[in-house]
């Protein structure tokens, strides 16, 4: 139940991102701001919850073999590398917003958008090929 907690909180910060993004472009900064928060929220519940899930249940292994687990490993650790990466210039956009430097803050989310994103939709992928698409071999 844990694991499907974890990819709904990684599929919401992916459309509060994408969301957040069309938003800003659209001149829309308070609607903007509600999605990035919603964003943020949902990934900081997703790190809490995946951090409790881990402890109680450990990890699991990839039941697929040959080139399926080779896409699954590569996925999952370009998904864990930039979630790592991720979470500073997460922060850092936040500290930004919070001291109205707003240029900085569209200079760097030029950056951590794409990453941020894309971390969020391996996590919802992770989550499909571990435990739906190979989890019932």
């Amino acid at each position: 139940m844990l694991a499907f907690c974890d990819a709904f909180l990684n599929a919401t910060s992916a459309v509060a991102l994408v969301t957040g993004w069309v938003l800003i472009r659209r001149r829309k900064p308070r609607l903007h701001r509600r999605a990035m928060l919603t964003a943020v929220t949902a990934s900081a519940l997703f790190l809490m919850s995946y951090l409790t899930r881990v402890a109680l249940t450990g990890t699991h292994r990839f039941a697929g073999v040959g080139t399926a687990k080779v896409v699954y490993l590569s996925i999952l650790f370009s998904h864990m590398t930039l979630a790592m990466a991720v979470v500073p210039l997460v922060l850092r956009l936040l500290w930004l917003v919070y001291h109205r430097r707003f240029r900085d803050h569209a200079r760097l989310a030029r950056w951590t958008f794409p990453i941020w994103t894309y971390v969020s939709v391996t996590g919802l992928v992770v989550y499909l090929l571990l435990y739906q698409v190979y989890g019932y071999l």
